[in-house]
């Protein structure tokens, strides 16, 4: 194990950190950045209906601890402020506001949820504080034009949704399809998308729309609404909780249309195995991560490299948890970010490094993916390719799909 470690520190993480950076005339910060600090924020569902997101968070502390006892980036230590906003846009509004007026952070980083990043989003902008790598896709997030500090890092939830409609019109052409969506921007996005890639065909293979608001305490009525509608496609617009209960919902109606679940409620360990991984089986989804739980990445030396980590720096994490592997890589590219700054820690050149990514591949990316933004496309990852549920484990099928559509 120590040989593993020290290998893993040696090839992957110093090369990132300590790598030779950008020469400048002079040090230039921002508040929040000093000769030995970056200090950063977020807010994270530590508790609260989506809590189950709350290892990414600690994942991601848990990176910048390592790379702290690194040295830092170009010599400065990471320090990241978490506060538990229970996944509630207020509570989200209130200690976003404490770590930009308070505790005086350079950016906030990964805010966690749809709904929390949008409370906050405005403020953020009005500011001029970059809302950096919010983990969420929906559209409002990767919007240059009116959100110029704000870029998501999740794929856009209309790109998301325009690749699952290519996939539906080369597969099932002739679905009946019924739609379950979160009644915020997370749903209402996808559905746009969705719409968007089928086209004039959307009147006619949509048969049904069912939302669910975050309150509710299931949804049943709402799976019985659709499958009364004679759909033979379900369109699952949701989040590991409520994706969850309509698997349950499906198995207990002895219903089996193909089902499409979202990217955020893709999640083995928090949506499949709740809900049963005998009756998930058949579960359609996209990715563009390698899934620790597969064994065709057994030999990768990203997921070793992860692995490692997880020992060391979050023994009690899952280890074949995506939500892990979520966190890692959004740590990663932050490091990354942070490292091309250079000496030049302004809120500006934070923005700037973040929106002029060329080809970045992250370790934990899939095979002939690559990152590429510029000022005005937001979109950190708009490539995936699709993936099924086969009782234990997902396995890849399929091309790499890049949504080819707007920006905005």
């Amino acid at each position: 194990m120590s040989y593993g470690i020290r290998q893993f520190f040696t090839v992957s993480t110093i090369a990132l950190v300590l790598a030779g950076s950008p020469a400048f005339a002079e040090k230039k910060y921002d508040t929040g950045a000093t000769d030995t600090e970056i200090k950063i924020g977020q807010t994270v569902p530590f508790s609260g209906p989506a809590s189950a997101y709350a290892s990414i968070g600690k994942t991601e502390a848990a990176y910048f601890k390592m790379i702290n006892e690194l040295g830092g980036i170009n010599g400065r230590k990471i320090n990241l402020i978490q506060y538990d906003d229970g996944y509630s846009p207020p509570k989200a509004v209130e200690f976003v506001r404490k770590l930009v007026e308070e505790d005086g952070v350079l950016f906030t980083f990964q805010v966690i949820g749809t709904a929390s990043n949008a409370a906050v989003q405005k403020y953020l902008n009005t500011k001029k504080v970059p809302q950096l790598l919010a983990a969420t896709g929906a559209s409002r997030f990767t919007d240059p034009k009116t959100s110029p500090w704000t870029i998501g890092f999740n794929p856009n939830y209309q790109s998301e949704g325009r690749i699952y409609a290519k996939y539906i019109l080369d597969n099932y052409p002739n679905a009946k399809i019924g739609v379950l969506y979160q009644n915020d921007d997370l749903g209402r996005d996808y559905i746009i998308g969705l719409k968007a890639g089928l086209g004039a065909k959307a009147a006619t293979m949509i048969v049904g729309e069912a939302s669910y608001e975050l309150t509710d305490p299931t949804v049943d009525s709402q799976i019985i609404q659709l499958k009364s509608r004679g759909a033979d496609l379900l369109y699952d617009a949701s989040t590991p909780k409520f994706a969850a209960q309509a698997i349950k919902k499906l198995a207990e109606l002895d219903w089996k249309p193909v089902h499409i679940i979202d990217i955020n409620a893709a999640p083995v360990q928090s949506t499949l195995k709740p809900a049963g991984l005998d009756i998930s089986k058949g579960v359609i989804s996209t990715n563009y991560g390698k899934d620790p739980a597969d064994p065709q990445w057994k030999d990768d030396a990203g997921l070793k490299a992860f692995t490692t980590f997880m020992e060391k720096y979050y023994p009690e994490g899952d280890k074949l948890s995506t939500i892990n592997t979520y966190g890692y890589s959004n740590a990663e590219l932050l490091v990354y970010i942070l490292k091309q700054c250079g000496d030049d820690l302004t809120r500006e050149n934070v923005m700037k490094q973040t929106t002029s990514l060329k080809n970045f591949v992250g370790s934990l990316s899939l095979p002939g993916m690559k990152t590429n933004t510029s000022p005005t496309d937001y979109r950190i990852n708009k490539q995936m390719q699709m993936m099924k549920f086969n009782g234990e484990r997902y396995e890849l099928f399929g091309p790499i799909i890049e949504d080819s559509g707007a920006a905005d």
